[in-house]
């Protein structure tokens, strides 16, 4: 069972990766912003993942730490690419 997370984990990696590319050479900053949210989703994924295979409850309150950062700051830069100020 440990081996199917695992495989869950590296498929995942290999995604972030993709998402990396899209913000690195991304037509837009729009574009970028929503892959950098895909990275931050993704990361939260496998740090639940984590917790679950090492059987850790702290990886799960983290992960909730980094949710929460993750979507204020996709609103704050999404605000600020609207208006130009984050007021």
């Amino acid at each position: 069972m440990i081996d199917l997370f695992t495989a869950t984990g590296l498929v995942l990696i290999c995604t972030l990766f993709l998402c990396l590319y899209r913000v690195i050479v991304g037509p837009g900053a729009c574009n970028r912003l929503i892959a950098a949210n895909t990275i931050g989703t993704k990361i939260i994924l496998l740090l639940v993942l984590v917790g679950y295979i090492y059987g850790r409850n702290l990886f799960l309150d983290i992960a909730l730490a980094y949710a929460m950062i993750n979507f204020l700051a996709t609103l704050a830069i999404a605000k600020y690419l609207e208006k130009g100020c984050i007021c």
